[in-house]
C-alpha cells in the first residue's frame, strides 16, 4: 500500500488493510485512554455473520488516489484487480484467471475470467481494465502513486504528463483479454499490480458525479454498506467471483475508546495488543492468551529530513541526529521489546534483508564530532528545527523522547508541530523539515522500499534524497535477471543510503493480535493485511 503510515498522537493509531482494521500502531497503548479492561472469561459472538473491528476515517476511497493504510484497509475489500497477494505474499490470479509473458520478459497478456461482475451485477470487460488504468495515469485524476506502481508500463509517463490521450501499452485484445507491455524485463512487475492503483472502478460510477465514492461500484468480496461519524459498514458481496462471502457484514467502529476494553466487553471480535497490556495477554495463565496471533510485520519506521531543506541538507547534521537516535533504548523500554530495532531500511523477512548491516550506531560522542563538523560547526548555529508529526492533543512519548534525545546528546533543541488534517498532502508538498512515519510492504521486494522511496525524482522520496552512485545501484537491479546478483545490488544501495541518513529508521513491528475463538478462517499476512473473505463466525466456539 502506498503504506505510508502516520503516528497518530497522544495514542498513534495504525489503520491498515494491514493493520488494526485499525490495528493501533506500534506506539498504541502508551497511555491509552479508558480504564484496564479485566477479562470476562465469556466470548459472546455477535447475532449473525458480523465481524466488528475498530476502524478509521479514511481520506478516500478512490482506489488511484489513495496512498495511506487507512484508505487501503477498506479499498481492499471493496475493489481488486488482475492479481493479488495471497497470505504467504505470493502473487495469484484476481480478476485475471491466467497470463502468459513474452519471451523477452515485457509483455503480459491476461486472460480475464467470465463471470467477473460489478457489485450491481454489470460484467467485467478488458475495456474497464484499460480505462481505470488510463484514469489512474490522467493528469486531472491527481494520483501521487501512479508513476510509483505503473510507470514501468509503455506509455504511462507520456499520459501522466499530458502528453497522450492513451496509455499505449495497455491494450484491450478483446472482451476478456488485456495485453500490457512494460518497457524492460522486471521480475517484480506483477507484484506492483497488486496495489491498488490499477485496480478496476466502473466508467458509469466514476463519471456519475463527485460523490460516487458513497456509492462506489467495485468488483471486491465486499459492499459499501454504510458510512457515518461512527461506524463504516461494507455488506458481503452475493456476486463475488471467487466463491460465497460467509459474512454478512464487516463494521469497523470510528469512535474513540480503548479497543482492548471494547474486545473483553465483547464488543470486538479482533483487535491488536498494545504495551500496556501485552505482559498479562504474554502469560499463558490468561484467559487472553489463547486467543492470541504474532505476526512480524513487513514494515519499519522511520524518522526523515528533507535534504534539500536547512539544516539537513548537510549529511553531517542528518548523521547526528541518528547517532543522536537511541533506538535500542525506544525497542527495550519503551515498547517493552515488542519492536526489533531497525539496523537499516528493509525489515527481516523481505529479500534483501542484510543481517550484517551495522548502520550508524547510537554513540552520543561521535554524534557531536559529526555536528561539530558539519558547515553549521554546532548546536547554536543550526536554524529552528521543526519537527511534524500527524495527530492532535498531546505529543507522543516517541515524539517527546527523541526531542529530548537530541537536547540531551546534542544540545539540539527540536520545535514539535502536529497536523490533525492534509499531513500527508503537506509530506508530498515537502513543507516539513523532518518528520515520522513508517512504511509497509505492498509487495515482498526490495525495489518496493529502496526504488520507489530512495530514487531521485521518484513520488515516494519524500526527503528529496539524490545520490547518483544509488541511483545506477537501482536502476541495474530493476533489469539484473539474476536474483542473488540483484539482491546484492540491493544491498549495497542500502548500505550507503543508512550512511547518507536520509532517515533515521527506528524499528521493525511484531503484530500481537487477539482475535476471538468463534472467529475462524481470519488470516493475517506479513503486510499486516486482513484477508476476510474466507472468514466466518462459528455461534458454536464460545468458551475459553
Amino acid at each position: 500500500m502506498n503504506n505510508q503510515i502516520r503516528l497518530v498522537a497522544p495514542v498513534f493509531v495504525l489503520l491498515a488493510s494491514i493493520g488494526c482494521l485499525c490495528w493501533p500502531c506500534p506506539c498504541a497503548d502508551l497511555g491509552s485512554p479508558g480504564r484496564t479492561p479485566q477479562p470476562t472469561g465469556i466470548a459472546a459472538p455477535p447475532s449473525g455473520q458480523v465481524l466488528r473491528l475498530v476502524g478509521d476515517d479514511p481520506d478516500t476511497l478512490d482506489p488511484a488516489l489513495a496512498g495511506d493504510v487507512d484508505s487501503s484497509t477498506y479499498i481492499l475489500q471493496i475493489f481488486s484487480g488482475l492479481v493479488s497477494l495471497d497470505a504467504d505474499l505470493n502473487v495469484v490470479p484476481d480478476i485475471a484467471e491466467r497470463w502468459t509473458v513474452s519471451e523477452d520478459g515485457t509483455v503480459y497478456t491476461f486472460d480475464l475470467r467470465h463471470g467477473v461482475v460489478f457489485h450491481d451485477g454489470k460484467p467485467v470487460t478488458a475495456q474497464d481494465v484499460k480505462y481505470s488504468i488510463e484514469r489512474a495515469c490522467d493528469p486531472a485524476t491527481g494520483s501521487r502513486t501512479a508513476s510509483l506502481y505503473l510507470g514501468d508500463i509503455v506509455g504511462v509517463m507520456a499520459k501522466l504528463q499530458g502528453q497522450a490521450s492513451e496509455v499505449r501499452g495497455v491494450e484491450a485484445v478483446d472482451d476478456y483479454t488485456v495485453r500490457i507491455t512494460i518497457d524492460a524485463a522486471k521480475s517484480y512487475f506483477l507484484s506492483k499490480l497488486t496495489y491498488h492503483t490499477s485496480f478496476v472502478v466502473d466508467r458509469t460510477n466514476v463519471e456519475s458525479g463527485d460523490n460516487w465514492m458513497t456509492r462506489p461500484n467495485g468488483t471486491g468480496p465486499f459492499m459499501l454498506k454504510e458510512r457515518t461519524a461512527e461506524h463504516i459498514v461494507l455488506a458481503g458481496n452475493p456476486h463475488y467471483y471467487q466463491g460465497t462471502i460467509a459474512l454478512q457484514e464487516v463494521d469497523y467502529n470510528l469512535l474513540p475508546g480503548s479497543p482492548m476494553t471494547l474486545y473483553e466487553q465483547g464488543d470486538l471480535d479482533v483487535v491488536n495488543v498494545g504495551i500496556d497490556n501485552i505482559e498479562r495477554v504474554l502469560d499463558p495463565a490468561s484467559p487472553l492468551n489463547s486467543e492470541l496471533m504474532v505476526v512480524p510485520s513487513l514494515d519499519v519506521w522511520y524518522v526523515g529530513f528533507d535534504t534539500q531543506t536547512k539544516p539537513f541538507d548537510d549529511v553531517k547534521v542528518r548523521q547526528a541526529l541518528a547517532m543522536a537516535t537511541n533506538r535500542r533504548g525506544i525497542v527495550d523500554v519503551m515498547f517493552k521489546k515488542m519492536r526489533r530495532e531497525a539496523r537499516g531500511i528493509l525489515p527481516p523477512g523481505m529479500p534483501g534483508y542484510n543481517e550484517k548491516l551495522a548502520g550508524l550506531p547510537f554513540d552520543p560522542d561521535q554524534a557531536r564530532t559529526a555536528l561539530a563538523e558539519s558547515s553549521y560547526g554546532g548546536p547554536d548555529d543550526l536554524p529552528p528545527i521543526v519537527f511534524t508529526v500527524s495527530g492532535s492533543g498531546g505529543t507522543s512519548p516517541l515524539t517527546e523522547a527523541l526531542v529530548d534525545m537530541y537536547k540531551e546528546y546534542l544540545g539540539v533543541e527540536v520545535q514539535v508541530q502536529q497536523v490533525e488534517s492534509g499531513f500527508f498532502d503537506g509530506l508530498h508538498d515537502h513543507r516539513y523539515q523532518m518528520f515520522m512515519l513508517g512504511w509497509i510492504a505492498d509487495y515482498p521486494d526490495p525495489e518496493n522500499f529502496l526504488d520507489i522511496l530512495f530514487y531521485t525524482g521518484t513520488e515516494g522520496n519524500n526527503s528529496r534524497y539524490s545520490n547518483p552512485t544509488v541511483d545506477d545501484l537501482l536502476k541495474q537491479a530493476r533489469t539484473e535477471p539474476d536474483a542473488a546478483k540483484r539482491m546484492a545490488l540491493y544491498q549495497q544501495a542500502e548500505a550507503i543510503i543508512v550512511n547518507d541518513a536520509p532517515w533515521v529508521p527506528l524499528f521493525h513491528s511484531i503484530d500481537y493480535v487477539l482475535v476471538k475463538p468463534y472467529v475462524k478462517g481470519l488470516q493475517i499476512t506479513p503486510q499486516g493485511q486482513l484477508i476476510l473473505q474466507n472468514l466466518q463466525i462459528s455461534p458454536e466456539a464460545v468458551g475459553h
